[in-house]
């Protein structure tokens, strides 16, 4: 039984907030004056998941506090282990009943001001609101790294995100809930949610530099997220290497050829051996290359045969809705997948 079920239908918030917190203890105490003052500002039922991503702080001991004082508007959910933001959202979208679903990351880059933004145009009767950063408040080389993933992901999938680093996002429920539906392993949720859209916008919003601390997406990870985004959604990188591969072959069966002819009209020759090494070094690079690309295919395939849950569930604290008498349920589970 989901969250959903336990509800009657006039007993749903409108908005549900989604929020992964890692390792946020210096962040999340200005996080929640201005999150619900902005939530409280829209004069809408509401209410908020704090999804703990298994922080080794007092991250999760800061939420607690914080649903003790709002009990009726919190939910708290705590991971066993770190799952990564994706799949903490994802343990949010399973909690969350809400018509109308916002994703908000902790580090207030994004101000949560800009939530009546989202929620305007889901109320306009858009299914999936995507967000631009009007001035980006991150180094020069993430914006730059930014921009050109974003360039090359639109070249290659149906997706068609403006700005794909911005989690302030937002999503009707029938998304939601084909989203959950989804046995993906790795997925890249913004763009699976737009693959499911049928009527998609974007907004412009503003972007602040983090409170206190740092960034969670180091660039290792950020690679591997376009890895996953690219792969996930779209063969052209194998069809490419394909069509890369053939014209090599073409082009390596010419130039043998050519060689093979100017020896017997010439005879042998010493000169053009580092030319040949070149090309040679060119092609065994190509080919590793391609071969490197099939790995990450191949790696996604033993991935979801694996079967294994997204995330591990530690703890949820949240009021029980069914009787009058309000009640918190903490669960405790050693492994819980999506429902």
């Amino acid at each position: 039984m989901t969250p959903m079920d336990e509800l009657e239908e006039d007993e749903f918030p409108l908005i549900s907030v989604v929020v992964p917190a890692y390792n946020e203890e210096e962040v999340l105490p200005a996080l929640f004056p201005r999150l619900y003052a902005a939530l409280d500002a829209l004069e809408r039922s509401y209410q908020v998941i704090f999804v703990d991503d298994g922080s080794r702080d007092r991250t999760a001991s800061l939420l607690r506090e914080q649903y003790d004082r709002r009990p009726t508007q919190t939910n708290l959910v705590c991971l066993r282990t770190n799952a990564g933001q994706h799949a903490a959202i994802l343990a949010g979208f399973n909690y969350s009943t809400g018509r109308h679903v916002i994703t908000l990351d902790a580090d207030l880059q994004n101000p949560p001001e800009e939530i009546g933004k989202l929620l305007e145009k889901l109320e306009a009767g858009h299914d999936y609101v995507g967000t631009i950063r009007r001035e980006r408040r991150d180094s020069w080389w993430r914006d730059w790294a930014s921009k050109v993933v974003n360039r090359l992901r639109e070249r290659i999938t149906n997706i068609h995100m403006t700005d794909q680093g911005c989690m302030l996002r937002g999503y009707s429920r029938d998304i939601i809930d084909a989203i959950l539906e989804s046995e993906e392993s790795n997925t890249f949720i913004p763009a699976l949610a737009y693959l499911y859209s049928g009527n998609p916008v974007e907004v412009v919003v503003e972007h602040e530099e983090r409170v206190a601390g740092d960034s969670k997406y180091p660039l290792h990870k950020l690679i591997q997220l376009n890895f996953d985004l690219m792969t996930g959604f779209s063969l052209v990188p194998l069809q490419l290497f394909s069509i890369t591969g053939f014209l090599l072959s073409v082009l390596s069966l010419l130039f043998v050829v050519f060689l093979v002819v100017r020896r017997l009209l010439i005879g042998p020759e010493v000169g053009g051996v580092f030319t040949l090494f070149a090309i040679l070094f060119f092609l065994i690079g190509i080919m590793l290359f391609g071969i490197g690309l099939l790995g990450e295919y191949v790696g996604r395939i033993y991935v979801q045969a694996q079967g294994r849950p997204r995330y591990l569930l530690r703890r949820v604290v949240r009021q029980q809705r069914e009787d009058a008498i309000p009640a918190v349920i903490e669960d405790d589970a050693d492994m819980k997948e999506l429902a």
